[in-house]
């Protein structure tokens, strides 16, 4: 795109705020006004406030209780000045006081839901479910998570009470262009969710997606089709992959194009703990992985040179008309005493270089702006 096009476009863009991962149970659900039962069933941490007690010994104390806004902490002000169409996040939690675990996982993650005004402090305009921790306390915990979500209003995508609510996308109406925003929701194997999670007639679960061919990707362009008006900008949000590491398989990179060929504007990719490559194809953005953005993993050991505690929020500006992308930028947030804090000059640099370097062999480029925001560049 030109930059008098850019400019243009500019006119009646529309703006995306997209992050990775929000995980707002065990720790987190334990500083909040409602906390819930403190019980997991973990090999190694039996009680979720020792979550609590790790990020206190790394980072200094946290008060209890915190108001709904502190986990958000500088991220409000950010948000808030992009003056966002749309707000995407990958709700990471079930919301739920079942206690019927599933069995064989590692980690279950749980939010009372008396803890709801929590996400309302963000505003979500989306909240993707397809992920392998929304049936962590069951079919049950998923329904109340749904019923929770659904009474609050907000709208999500990715799970439901049926594979055909679990298929169905949500729709962001977008006023200033008579437009919307569609986000269809989708999980694959690699991220962890279990194959049994798999909604179907009449059975609650997740839209699981087993095989990344071009079939696949043609299916899921069908079903945007099916549902898209001129106007509309389209985004396939994608839990996927490892948690770990920054390569970017090769049948991720084919899948993610094919998705933009059938028909798709924004590749939305969570599930990795850090930040993975951006790429723009054919002048829409991908993302392969967002990173985290909340959690209660401070003072957990492991995995220190991929800096997870260092979090990201996207800000896409794409043209409602071509669903193409205008600009990206990137706000750089910290993680410190479970809220998150604008990140500091030495550690914004750290994420340019990294960003940058494992963006190269997909034609995109970092920059760091006066402001202190990340911006992103590509020939394409």
């Amino acid at each position: 795109m030109s930059e008098a096009a850019r400019e243009l476009a500019r006119n009646d863009a529309v703006m995306l705020l997209l992050c990775g991962d929000v995980m707002l149970g065990r720790g987190v659900d334990q500083i909040l006004p409602h906390p819930g039962q403190p019980m997991l069933h973990e090999r190694m941490v039996h009680d979720a406030r020792s979550y609590v007690d790790l990020a206190v010994q790394a980072n200094g104390p946290i008060p209890r209780p915190v108001d709904w806004a502190w986990p958000w902490g500088d991220a409000l002000d950010l948000i808030k000045d992009a003056r966002c169409d749309a707000r995407i996040l990958n709700l990471e939690t079930s919301i739920t006081t079942s206690d019927d675990y599933a069995t064989g996982k590692a980690v279950h993650y749980r939010m009372d839901p008396a803890n709801i005004r929590v996400l309302a402090a963000i505003q979500p305009d989306v909240c993707v479910l397809a992920n392998n921790h929304v049936l962590d306390f069951g079919r049950s915990g998923l329904l109340e998570t749904l019923d929770v979500l659904f009474g609050s209003r907000f709208r999500y995508a990715g799970a439901g009470g049926s594979l055909r609510e679990a298929l169905t996308p949500a729709v962001v109406p977008i006023p200033k262009t008579g437009g919307r925003v569609v986000v269809l929701a989708c999980g694959h194997l690699s991220s962890g969710i279990p194959s049994d999670w798999a909604a179907a007639a009449g059975r609650p679960g997740v839209h699981l997606v087993t095989t990344l061919t071009e079939a696949v990707a043609d299916e899921l362009g069908r079903q945007v089709r099916e549902v898209r008006r001129p106007g509309d900008v389209v985004v396939v949000s994608l839990h996927w992959g490892s948690n770990w590491g920054y390569r970017i398989e090769d049948d991720f990179r084919r899948f993610a194009h094919h998705l933009i060929d059938s028909g798709v504007d924004l590749v939305h990719g969570h599930s990795s703990h850090h930040p993975r490559p951006l790429e723009v194809y054919r002048h829409k953005l991908i993302l392969y992985g967002c990173g985290d953005l909340v959690n209660d993993y401070e003072g957990i050991a492991g995995h220190r040179q991929y800096r997870s505690d260092l979090r990201l929020l996207y800000l896409a500006l794409l043209d409602p008309r071509s669903g193409e992308l205008i600009e990206l930028r990137i706000a750089p947030l910290q993680a410190r005493r479970l809220r998150l804090h604008r990140a500091a000059e030495h550690d914004v640099a750290w994420l340019r270089r990294t960003l940058d370097k494992m963006s190269r062999r997909f034609g995109s480029r970092i920059d760091l702006e006066p402001d202190g925001l990340l911006t992103l560049h590509s020939p394409s």
